[in-house]
């Protein structure tokens, strides 16, 4: 596996190595000894999650606020994704920046999202399916989220917003500017 870190270095980007012949590939899709060695602490994913949708759905951005707070590995296993994290924690010298990685079935890549970050993806390609674990379960009371199209986050989701398919809940989120629950930057939410 080759770990690459993004322009806010506590995103990271997996490669994993993928062995193909005539017959098929094989490829490892997590190993914890490797991730934890690379990062330098402990995760416990706990749960694994799998959607699938088609080209224009857009999930995002979500988060949960701790004690609830998430990181998440984030892989496409079938079709093509633009995935987003954006940084939430107040203070951080990358607060409200974000990295935007196209990940697919194809290329195998994934995306580590620490606590701290709000994430989401839009689904590029019909029939994706998307998977991701999880180091902590789903907590409604904790679960916030910011607005997709917050114009001071300048994410470009590389479809045009007329064909985006959003839930009623994520039409309605609170720009950043607006969110009131965040994180706090230097704060370990590991322990």
């Amino acid at each position: 596996m080759h770990f690459i870190r993004t322009d806010i270095s506590d995103v990271i980007v997996i490669e994993p190595k993928v062995h193909g012949d005539a017959r098929g590939y094989f490829v490892e899709t997590f190993r914890q000894d490797k991730l934890e060695e690379f990062l330098g602490f402990k995760v416990n994913f706990c749960q694994d999650n799998e959607s699938k949708s088609s080209k224009g759905v857009l999930r995002g951005l979500h988060y949960q606020l701790a004690p609830a707070a998430q990181t998440k590995l984030v892989r496409v296993i079938q079709g093509r994704v633009l995935d987003v994290a954006v940084d939430i924690r107040k203070n951080s010298p990358t607060f409200g920046q974000h990295v935007a990685v196209e990940l697919s079935g194809e290329n195998k890549r994934q995306l580590f999202v620490p606590r701290g970050f709000a994430h989401g993806f839009v689904v590029l390609e019909d029939d994706t399916v998307f998977a991701y674990k999880v180091d902590n379960y789903y907590s409604p009371e904790n679960d916030r989220g910011i607005l997709f199209n917050d114009e001071t986050l300048g994410v470009d989701w590389k479809l045009e917003h007329e064909i985006l398919n959003l839930s009623q809940k994520d039409k309605v989120q609170p720009t950043l500017a607006e969110a009131k629950e965040m994180f706090e930057y230097g704060v370990n939410y590991y322990e």
